[in-house]
């Protein structure tokens, strides 16, 4: 019998017990899921870093932390946590978030705004470039980034991705580095953010590099809300440089009722819908990944404690 402590919200369970049940009997697996245990019988720990679990310590005899999130900024400082801990990468996560970015990246590109909201009987017949012809830039080449690079590739947009380490992928023009950063914002007229939350990512987009961009260049971030110095945002969209901004995500969580993004007559706001983990998918993901400290295998999807990620 393996015992899996589940370490997440109450809502979370509702939405997790019957998939991983069903997705630990497909993989054969002989699993005793339960909410609470002594911390020295948990075999794995299936996690949400906004769960009440904060000293690791305990758990003697876990082999890993399975995380429930794609995001897990909010447990690699965790000092307590010696256990491997694996992120989440599941299908399900990936194409929501294709969906979403190659959405808003479409509308931006074809000026839907100005059509949806513009005066009645006034007639815009400017078309847009062709996407071959708008140059877009995505910040974050992991599994999401390098999946949202190549669909809008896909689509023929000049895509050009950027990363702190070297990436290659195909149909990509990829940058990396301080001296990369600059060549990636120079020429972005559509920047798409879609890096971790490290000490190095913090504010990546401030004044500097904001001013780095082209006048009139978008900003879509459904990655980090604090990869964005958020007054130098507001100041470039009050003074015209970037003509707008999507964020699906925050700082605080919800946005405080009076934050000025709301009312900002250039800025959307999208309440943190970009992707979802699906628990069917998900509960695959975790299941392989015992299976495979079962058998002795490697786990998948390792965080790398040094990077962050």
């Amino acid at each position: 019998m393996i015992n899996v402590l589940f370490a997440a919200l109450d809502m979370r369970w509702d939405q997790y017990e019957q998939p991983l049940k069903t997705a630990f009997e497909d993989a054969g697996l002989i699993v005793d899921l339960r909410r609470e245990f002594p911390p020295e019988k948990v075999d794995y720990i299936v996690y949400a870093p906004n769960s009440d679990l904060r000293d690791f310590t305990p758990y003697t005899r876990a082999k890993a932390v399975l995380n429930l999130w794609a995001g897990v900024e909010g447990i690699t400082g965790n000092a307590t946590l010696t256990q491997p801990l694996a992120r989440m990468v599941d299908h399900g996560l990936t194409d929501g978030m294709i969906e979403w970015v190659t959405g808003h990246v479409l509308r931006h590109h074809l000026g839907m705004d100005a059509h949806i909201h513009g005066l009645s009987g006034e007639w815009r017949n400017v078309a847009p470039p062709l996407a071959k012809d708008r140059p877009v830039t995505i910040l974050g080449l992991g599994e999401l980034g390098a999946a949202c690079a190549q669909m809008l590739a896909h689509l023929n947009f000049d895509v050009t991705g950027w990363s702190r380490r070297p990436k290659k992928i195909d149909g990509i023009t990829c940058l990396a580095g301080p001296d990369g950063l600059v060549q990636a914002l120079g020429s972005a007229e559509i920047v798409v953010l879609l890096l971790p939350l490290t000490t190095q990512t913090e504010d990546i987009l401030d004044a500097t590099t904001l001013a780095q961009l082209p006048k009139g260049a978008v900003i879509v971030n459904p990655g980090r809300g604090g990869l964005i110095d958020d007054d130098a945002l507001i100041s470039a969209l009050d003074s015209g440089h970037i003509s707008h901004a999507t964020l699906d995500v925050f700082r605080v969580e919800p946005l405080p009722k009076e934050h000025p993004y709301w009312a900002h007559p250039r800025v959307t706001v999208t309440p943190h819908i970009a992707s979802e983990t699906r628990a069917k998918s998900a509960a695959r993901v975790i299941a392989e990944n015992i299976r495979r400290g079962e058998s002795g295998a490697p786990f998948l999807y390792l965080v790398d404690r040094s990077a962050g990620y």
